[in-house]
């Protein structure tokens, strides 16, 4: 791709200071960049930068002071991560782009595609699929039977997604992830074996989801495993039957949350915290990484640490008095020495 730095302030409603006609071929890191390249300064430690680096272009802010030395085109914006977002949607978009539907895809009669979905190599698409327009479906992915999937999603190669599920516009879906798995339901018999339970549900994703690579959500038993919209599901995370997530829910990688668990919105799950099943999480929760939950969290906007988890800053002090344990026993083993002798 190939623009002008003119080009880039349009887009980003931004100032121009110096040559506008400067060629704009990536983005890049400040420290590694090269001729053709556009970086940002978001931070005054990086301002060095500024007059050392090889970039052609620099995203600015209206503050910064650029001052003696070497120095290239610059972009002045109001919010420099907020261009930057811009910037990497753009040039992202080109680099992943996929046009058409490929000869070597297989798409059931029956399946709707509206216009511009574009489907790679090796995709399968059952029965009674509908896409949603500006879809894009990446090579090696298997759509089943029944499923509906909204306008602008992007599906990466080896995504599988289950019968009759749902996604919502915007949802993105990361290579390797499995939307509708069975749900994991076994119950015992007399003679101690397990009988599968069959898994009849479906799994529901919101508007502008993102569901992270290897990361599974299981099918309801009956009824739907929901996502709201804005969810955002890091790599290799469990989500089981029947649970529920609130709308602009953020969780990290390799968090397990089980069956019929109900988390509200805007709660934020650090990497490996545990959830056990048929709980409520309440709305701003924010749970840090490798906590274990196993009761409901009532109150909202309220952080938890530890496992089992229980308030953050209570855990905090708990810690400073962990660490003084030896001490401390110390000095009650020489107190009741001291009792000891008194009382003799």
């Amino acid at each position: 791709m190939q623009v002008t730095a003119q080009q880039i302030a349009d887009l980003l409603k931004g100032k121009i200071e110096g040559n506008p006609q400067t060629i704009i071929r990536r983005p890049a890191r400040i420290e590694e960049a090269q001729e053709g390249d556009i970086c940002f300064i978001a931070h005054p430690k990086y301002e060095h930068y500024a007059h050392t680096t090889n970039a052609s272009v620099l995203l600015v802010s209206h503050e910064f002071q650029a001052n003696g030395g070497k120095r290239p085109t610059l972009i002045r914006v109001a919010d420099v991560r907020g261009s930057v977002v811009m910037l990497l949607e753009k040039f992202g978009h080109q680099i992943q782009q996929n046009e058409g539907v490929d000869q070597q895809a297989s798409i059931h009669k029956s399946a709707t595609l509206a216009a511009n979905v574009s489907v790679g190599a090796f995709s399968f698409i059952a029965e009674g699929v509908e896409i949603g327009e500006n879809t894009t479906v990446y090579p090696q992915v298997f759509i089943g039977k029944g499923v509906k999937i909204g306008k602008d999603v992007k599906l990466y190669p080896g995504v599988r997604i289950y019968a009759n599920c749902v996604i919502g516009d915007g949802t993105i879906i990361h290579s390797n992830a499995v939307i509708g798995s069975d749900g994991f339901g076994f119950a015992p018999t007399g003679n101690g074996t397990f009988r599968k339970v069959p898994q009849i549900g479906n799994v529901i994703l919101g508007k502008e989801v993102e569901v992270g690579a290897n990361t599974v959500i299981d099918r309801a038993t009956m009824g739907s495993t929901v996502l709201e919209d804005g969810v955002k599901l890091d790599n290799l995370i469990q989500i089981a039957h029947n649970v529920e997530i609130g709308e602009n829910t953020v969780i990290a990688a390799q968090a397990g949350i089980a069956g019929s668990t109900k988390m509200g919105k805007n709660c934020m799950i650090g990497g490996q915290a545990g959830f056990v099943g048929h709980i409520t999480v309440a709305d701003g929760s924010k749970v840090q990484a490798q906590s274990g939950v196993a009761r409901s969290l009532k109150k909202p906007n309220v952080a938890w640490h530890g496992s089992p988890a229980f308030n953050y800053a209570d855990f905090m002090r708990s810690q400073v008095v962990f660490k003084n344990l030896p001490d401390l026993a110390k000095k009650v083993h020489e107190l009741e020495k001291q009792l000891k002798e008194l009382k003799g």
